[in-house]
């Protein structure tokens, strides 16, 4: 097997064990690797129903066959497990030196079940795997922890740890990496802190195995040339994904005050251009030459590492215009180990709720301090953030007040940065995502405004799954960045050249979409599987406020979404996936996708359409 190490490190925290697997090629040319491994490993060995905060529950670490290799931006990372937040199927990514050292040490996943009795560290160190004290770490934060283990085990080891908020199990705490590198929005880090596991540590000096490596570094390096001479390269350097405030402004699509409205009167203030005068330095992930961490100075004067979702969640979504103390409270989440994008959902959540007196707390729009203070309370279960640790859609049901019309989030993940009153197939894109409400499955929307933002058709379903096919299959399983091809164009068909060169197999985009439907429908299945009788096409559906409420200000005062529209694409999105009208995969479409065991097992919660 080339591409592949044909390898995973299964630990087992309880027992205080570690084993090497062999798993077939046939495995890997089915799932490809990263997000493919991972949702097939959680469908096969987790009992359906588990607390996800049981030693049952398993952690799953995963690359891809591209990962590791001097390749376009290779340095990802998928981390997945059933989750906290959501009670289904979830995951994230990382640029992390974690995963190239992984496979160096010669796996393609690290497996982690059980839980430690007291607070360790995962050392891989190649073929030694070692269950150690992480007693005097515990307490610290993601970027005191990594650099404590770094101390200790080299500046190159790999790394990623959680913070207060995973020992907390805030059930959206993340990991994180290299301070700032955080992934995994739907509480996998709470899973990791549920595990009693604070920190991995991967060091590995193998070669990652080639089909042919010579031709491997040859494309290698005539992409990583492609990449500098494209037109749009030298303002990327610059702005990176911050050049989408002033974007989604001028688009009306920016969230503002908890998604009332798509623009920020004080955009100016926190967009790229704002960011570019207070900017010390770009960093990135490991074999990238495209670098998108802009890091600057927050308002305490310490480093903060900014891009477009974090800064218009604790920006404009909670009416904060003020760059420097964004950054601040970007970098309080990534210390806390806690999800920007779902804290600047909540605390914007905690503000409407303060302003309807749903809650006996008192923050203001745009009160920053306030906004500290309750992230701080979040982070450690103390007041108001005993319940806003829980997520928005807990949250609402718990205070009532109609709160459940504007709680962001579907299937109870907090949605990511684009207000969609005017963009349907954005909010077809979230309503469908793989894990919730995130727009690395299927960011639909910069084609949507081309396209025509008033239109609920095919094509936007069609560009919807062509979407998920590419950003949720191939890039979540090679595992690579996708932000080379839909930032600055580099071209699909280099992927499979690399897959050629790595694996020596011919893998053509056709092979890539049926591979990419077959994990799409087996992490529903698991969905279905975990909610059982309770599923329905309304898990599918984005919050009422975007129905019900019109835009107030801007180009497209008064429009919102038309829910009888949004229904047609919802049913011709099952259709064209092969699922029923409740948005469950029928057995005909299992079994083409050759997932025959799962008809066996789905058919035992819910009745299945033949």
């Amino acid at each position: 097997m080339y591409g592949w190490n044909g390898k995973f490190l299964r630990v087992d925290l309880t027992r205080r064990k570690a084993v090497a697997q062999q798993y077939n090629a046939q495995l890997a040319h089915i799932f490809l690797g990263g997000r493919g491994f991972a949702i097939k490993i959680l469908w096969d060995e987790l009992k359906p129903g588990i607390d996800p905060f049981s030693p049952e529950n398993k952690l799953v670490i995963a690359a891809g066959p591209l990962t590791g290799f001097p390749l376009v931006s290779s340095g990802k990372l998928v981390v997945a497990t059933k989750s906290p937040l959501t009670g289904g199927y979830g995951d994230g990514n990382i640029g992390t030196n974690a995963t190239v050292k992984m496979r160096r040490a010669g796996y393609d996943a690290i497996i982690i079940e059980g839980k430690a009795e007291n607070p360790s560290l995962l050392l891989v160190e190649d073929d030694k795997t070692e269950i150690l004290s992480a007693k005097d770490l515990w307490r610290l934060g993601t970027f005191e922890t990594e650099k404590e283990v770094k101390k200790e085990y080299g500046k190159t080891a790999g790394v990623i740890s959680i913070g207060p908020g995973g020992e907390n199990l805030v059930k959206f705490a993340n990991i994180v990496s290299q301070e700032g590198r955080g992934g995994g929005r739907p509480g996998i880090g709470a899973v990791m802190g549920s595990k009693n596991l604070k920190t991995i540590a991967i060091i590995g000096s193998g070669i990652i195995p080639a089909a042919d490596m010579d031709e491997l570094k040859t494309i290698g390096t005539q992409t990583y040339r492609e990449i500098l001479r494209k037109p749009n390269y030298k303002f990327w350097k610059r702005q990176g994904t911050m050049s989408t405030i002033e974007w989604s402004q001028e688009n009306s699509v920016l969230p503002t005050q908890n998604y009332r409205e798509g623009i920020f009167e004080n955009a100016a203030d926190i967009s790229g251009f704002a960011m570019e005068k207070i900017k010390i330095l770009n960093r990135g992930c490991p074999n990238c030459n495209m670098t998108c961490g802009n890091v600057v100075k927050d308002a305490n004067g310490e480093s903060s590492e900014l891009d477009y979702e974090n800064v218009a969640m604790l920006g404009s979504n909670i009416n904060l215009g003020d760059l420097k103390k964004v950054a601040t409270l970007n970098r309080l989440a990534d210390e806390y180990g806690i999800d920007t994008i779902s804290l600047g959902n909540t605390i914007a959540f905690a503000m409407e709720a303060s302003e309807k007196k749903l809650i006996d707390y008192k923050i203001e729009w745009g009160d920053y301090e306030e906004a500290e203070t309750l992230a701080r309370y979040i982070t450690y279960k103390q007041g108001p953030g005993l319940l806003l640790s829980e997520g928005v859609r807990t949250a609402a049901t718990r205070i009532g007040g109609n709160s459940q019309k504007w709680a962001m989030h579907i299937k109870g993940l907090e949605i990511s940065a684009y207000d969609c009153h005017v963009a349907p197939a954005m909010a077809l894109a979230y309503g469908t995502a793989a894990a919730g409400a995130h727009h690395k499955d299927a960011w639909v929307i910069s084609w949507e405004v081309e396209y025509g933002r008033d239109r609920y058709d095919e094509a936007k379903v069609d560009k919807v799954i062509e979407l998920q096919r590419l950003r949720g299959g191939m890039f979540e399983c090679l595992t690579t960045c996708r932000l080379p091809w839909v930032e600055v164009g580099f071209e699909l068909e280099w992927y499979p050249k690399y897959m050629k060169a790595a694996t020596g197999l011919n893998l053509t985009m056709d092979k890539i979409y049926t591979i990419a439907d077959r994990i799409y429908a087996l992490i529903r299945a698991f969905w279905v599987r975990e909610y059982n009788n309770l599923w329905s096409k309304e898990m599918d559906t984005p919050p009422a406020r975007w129905f019900e409420e019109p835009l107030t200000k801007g180009n497209f005062k008064g429009a919102k979404l038309d829910k009888e529209k949004y229904e047609v694409m919802l049913q011709m999105y099952y259709q064209k996936r092969g699922w029923d009208n409740r948005g469950v995969p029928m057995k005909k479409t299992l079994a083409k996708l050759g997932l025959q065991d799962a008809i066996t097992e789905l058919s035992e919660h819910i009745q299945l359409t033949a």
